[in-house]
């Protein structure tokens, strides 16, 4: 393919010059020059490179979308089906206006900083955010970003979020109207100030209200994955004291009831399950799951306007969105009374 170089001798030109035509900054460069040199990139079929583009082009098209991830964290972050269409979403609305996406997981802010810097990431859509180190050396970057299901509590930080606490109380609430009293919680690690930690409250201010204590035995934590989900469902088979189990997300939900299924406990005849995302796995599961309904794609185009709105300079009337959530019930939850 030809290089800047090749384009540049064939015009009888400096590289400077293409360069300036291929990254529209051609206020210097007369007329018949650039439909000349133009005429010469399609000829060559050149293709610019985004890298070189962001570093020497003041406005970088790369959006960087961050999940910061803990050491302890082993799960594959896009292996959930929810991260998956809220990504999806991001591409799809950046696309339509001209940017590109960068997804990297990072554990550590020296990671950030020096993925920042070698991409010259235009912003950032981060999810995995608390109200730490890594937080504040993200503010350090000097890049607008936008949080997302975090509970970061600055007043100035772009957000979306999600009913999360509803979310949790809602579930654990149709299971125990359903005349459930014995519900496990299922979810991976939970930190105190996250979205996990805003489900369990739902969850036990549902207990509460029924009069049902809470057991933090029933409290079951593992990663998300496959593997773990049909784990965690074979040792739930042998718990028949639980009649419901809230899954803190779809993927666990679907795991946990495959895990039952191969130990012979049916759903919803033996056991209830009810799961969180309300994505494409609530309607492939037998029999199909009931859950917790988000907007996947509304989350990613959220997102993408708030980042835009950054780098235009555009003033937000809310920079702290949170959205909320509904129950969808389909056939995995069964009323003991019947």
């Amino acid at each position: 393919m030809a290089t800047l170089k090749d384009i540049a001798r064939e015009a009888g030109v400096s590289i400077t010059t293409v360069s300036n035509v291929v990254h529209d900054r051609q206020s210097r460069v007369s007329p018949e020059l650039i439909e000349k040199i133009r005429t010469i990139l399609d000829r060559e079929h050149y293709v610019p490179s985004m890298s070189a583009r962001s570093l020497t082009n003041e406005h970088s098209s790369i959006i960087g979308v961050i999940t910061h991830l803990t050491p302890q964290n082993t799960g594959s972050t896009m292996s959930d089906p929810f991260l998956s269409s809220f990504v999806d979403s991001i591409e799809r609305h950046t696309r339509k206006e001209g940017y590109y996406i960068m997804i990297r997981s990072v554990e550590t802010a020296a990671e950030l900083d020096a993925l920042t810097r070698s991409w010259s990431l235009a912003g950032l859509v981060l999810t995995g955010m608390f109200q730490d180190d890594f937080f504040e050396a993200t503010r350090n970057l000097g890049i607008p970003f936008v949080l997302i299901d975090s509970y970061v509590d600055q007043p100035d930080v772009c957000s979306v979020g999600l009913e999360d606490e509803e979310g949790g109380y809602l579930a654990a609430r149709h299971l125990l109207e359903n005349g459930h009293r014995v519900v496990a919680f299922a979810s991976p690690s939970i930190r105190p100030g996250g979205v996990i930690d805003q489900r369990l409250r739902g969850y036990r201010r549902a207990l509460a209200e029924y009069g049902v204590p809470f057991d933090p035995s029933l409290v079951f934590t593992q990663e998300i994955t496959p593997e773990e989900g049909i784990a965690l469902g074979r040792r739930l088979a042998a718990r028949p004291e639980i009649t419901g189990i809230f899954a803190s997300a779809d993927l666990l939900a679907a795991g946990i009831m495959a895990g039952l299924s191969a130990c012979g406990v049916r759903v919803p005849q033996d056991k209830s399950v009810i799961g969180f995302d309300d994505n494409y796995l609530a309607r492939l599961t037998v029999p199909p799951l009931t859950t917790i309904h988000q907007d996947a794609d509304q989350k990613g185009r959220l997102a993408t306007e708030m980042i835009l709105a950054q780098l235009r300079h555009e003033q937000m009337e809310h920079p702290r969105i949170v959205l909320p959530v509904q129950l969808v019930a389909r056939g995995t939850v069964r009323n003991l009374a019947e």
